[in-house]
């Protein structure tokens, strides 16, 4: 497990940078104001982030709770579990999938630093291991703090789930259309298969994730490689407001089922491990 930041040599965006190594700001206007390490064992730091509970979007299967996030060696380590868990909410006559469910056959766990860290453009920079397992729905992303989604804007610094039944990372942005919950999405979806072509080992090791945020656009890169550049002067909500010119706060998060597939051939537990979070700024 890497935890210090290494030289660099290439340059994007005035950004040094060499493949897989560490974003240092060296020599750059950006300074580290913001960095969780993940190195105090047991549970998940309360005054940095905030536990999602039951269930939550999107008609997955996991019931979110916090027993399935851990610190450990230096990690969080998010685990997805195949249990039944009792929905407190249940409600048979209710229409709303997550009253109408007595049981969750999965459990997992998405945490975020909503009210307690929020920050408007720089670096994110997250170093991470996914599971690619049939039925798992690993993500790093971003919501703005203010309005109701998709007005409040997303941004999708990694998912990786099935499109079309085919493994899928993806990279995108998304912002309000005309209606209640349309969204328009500047989306980049990069068949795993790729990734596996370069390294069959791909999804047993870490690799980095970084969001570059400024004033005119968000670059998303994974091991250096840009997978996706949002105009800003494009994302415009039907109200005129722009929703990545206000601070947005960090999830992590580990679905099951939804766009991830069926995971009913998967063994469980898996694992969605993350090294660390950084954040850095001019």
């Amino acid at each position: 497990m890497i935890k210090h930041i290494l030289p660099i040599l290439f340059f994007t965006l005035g950004i040094a940078t060499v493949a897989q190594a560490q974003f240092n700001p060296i020599g750059t206007e950006y300074k580290l104001v913001w960095q969780e390490e993940f190195e105090n064992e047991g549970q998940v730091n309360p005054g940095i982030w905030s536990h999602e509970k039951g269930f939550v979007r999107n008609n997955e299967l996991q019931w979110y709770q916090e027993a399935n996030a851990k610190v450990e060696d230096g990690n969080l380590v998010v685990i997805g579990k195949r249990e039944q868990v009792k929905n407190t909410r249940f409600d048979p006559g209710n229409k709303d999938w997550r009253r109408n469910r007595e049981f969750a056959e999965y459990s997992s766990s998405s945490i975020n630093t909503r009210g307690k860290y929020e920050f408007l453009y720089g670096i994110m920079e997250v170093r991470a291991k996914i599971d690619t397992s049939m039925g798992m729905w690993p993500a790093i992303w971003t919501l703005g703090v203010s309005k109701p989604w998709p007005s409040n804007g997303e941004i999708d610094v990694m998912e990786y789930y099935r499109v079309k039944g085919a493994a899928t990372i993806l990279a995108n942005a998304a912002w309000a259309d005309e209606g209640q919950y349309n969204a328009k999405w500047d989306e980049s979806k990069i068949p795993f298969s790729k990734f596996l072509e370069k390294d069959p080992k791909w999804p047993s090791k870490f690799h980095l994730w970084r969001m570059e945020w400024t004033e005119k656009s968000i670059k998303i890169f994974l091991d250096d490689e840009l997978l996706n550049e949002v105009d800003l002067a494009r994302t415009i909500n039907p109200d005129g407001s722009n929703p990545f010119q206000q601070p947005h706060y960090v999830l992590l998060n580990l679905a099951i089922g939804g766009n991830g597939g069926d995971p009913s051939s998967t063994l469980f537990p898996k694992q969605y491990v993350v090294d660390y979070v950084r954040v850095y700024q001019k």
